[in-house]
């Protein structure tokens, strides 16, 4: 039995997938800098709210991101 071989594109594949997480990473970091500041400026009355709604979705990514892992 001959193993098949490895392919390039395989390879190329491997390499690109975490800079692509990299990337997004970065992207959703400035998201949150941009909304933490802008919610600073409107003030302590906004802030539970805020908190909570952030939290739910921190909670909601989490939870697609191990679910489309385990699939």
């Amino acid at each position: 039995m001959v193993a098949d071989p490895a392919l390039a594109a395989d390879a190329l594949f491997d390499q690109l997938m975490p800079l692509s997480q990299l990337v997004i990473g970065i992207l959703v970091l400035a998201a949150v800098a941009v909304s933490v500041h802008r919610l600073i400026l409107r003030g302590p009355s906004r802030m539970g709210g805020a908190m909570l709604l952030a939290g739910g979705a921190v909670v909601c990514v989490a939870v697609v991101s191990y679910l489309v892992q385990t699939l």
